[in-house]
């Protein structure tokens, strides 16, 4: 195991076993691209669902990709959220449920479009950052900044890649939260109008689609509260307030807004990603 590899798997308190599945998945996906890839500005959508460990793969991912020559920036979906402001309009103006980020329908579609074409391109570009203490946009002033353009560019996020659903699909509610505050079900028609319609420009440069699979949606709610178990705790170590981490309720409720796309990804991604990653209930990727 590399130096960086030992000082990364500490810093994210990950067992020294995970080196197993950088050898056995992470450096053959990083061939993969290497061989694959087009030109600059290569896109590799990562998607899974939350706490599926995208980001640590990501981060991997772009070590060795780095270590093979190669320029990588990473882009996280959740970087693109609308501001809060932005959201209590749409909360406003279309469907309260909109002011929660998480759903298309929530980002910043141009923003992202742009950041990517930008990325192939001469130059220096902003990265955009979204601050989820504060559930706003961070000031772009504190965005990271990089030279293009760039080889690969690894674009993660929990609905990276989707597509929408049948209308028909849209009809019964999944859960308590579309039964009871969707009955109409005028907020996950717009969802899934914008997966049809602006987040085909978003995902369109994508070049080759990663799935990481979780065994199913009841598992991710198990996930997500452990995530922000861990914030709590460090959170209280560093002396910040707690209130900042959701608790097991409210974990539970921002779930909801998730289900019914996760639940459709799981469904139907399979079939037509380039690389698909099996994880068990652990977390841990079988493949």
């Amino acid at each position: 195991m590399d130096d960086w590899l030992s000082r990364f798997l500490a810093a994210e308190g990950l067992p020294p076993a995970y080196a197993q599945v950088v050898e056995r998945v992470c450096t053959p996906l990083a061939d993969t691209i290497v061989a694959r890839r087009t030109g600059p500005g290569f896109v590799v959508g990562i998607c899974g669902a939350q706490g599926s460990g995208k980001s640590t793969l990501s981060a991997v991912l772009a070590h060795q990709l780095e270590a093979r020559g190669l320029k990588v920036a990473t882009l996280s979906i959740d970087d693109l959220y609308l501001t809060r402001a932005e959201r209590q309009v749409l909360a406003r103006e279309v469907h309260p449920l909109l002011a929660t980020r998480g759903v298309p329908g929530t980002h910043d579609v141009d923003l992202g479009v742009q950041v990517l074409a930008a990325l192939a391109q001469s130059g220096r570009i902003a990265l955009p950052r979204f601050d989820k203490a504060v559930d706003d946009r961070a000031a772009p002033e504190t965005w990271p900044v990089i030279a293009g353009p760039v080889d690969v560019i690894l674009f993660e996020g929990w609905c990276v890649g989707a597509r929408p659903q049948a209308e028909a699909d849209l009809a019964a509610p999944v859960n308590t939260l579309e039964r009871e505050e969707d009955a109409g079900g005028a907020w996950r028609a717009y969802v899934n109008a914008a997966l049809a319609g602006p987040y085909r420009r978003l995902f369109a440069p994508i070049g080759f689609q990663v799935l990481l699979r979780a065994p199913g949606f009841e598992v991710v709610l198990a996930w997500r509260r452990e995530q922000e178990a861990k914030l709590r705790a460090r959170l209280a170590a560093e002396g910040q307030d707690q209130g900042r981490a959701m608790d097991d309720a409210g974990v539970a409720r921002f779930i909801a807004h998730y289900e019914r796309l996760t639940r459709w990804i799981l469904a139907d991604m399979p079939a037509r990603a380039d690389l698909v990653l099996p994880m068990d209930e652990g977390r841990k990727i079988i493949a």
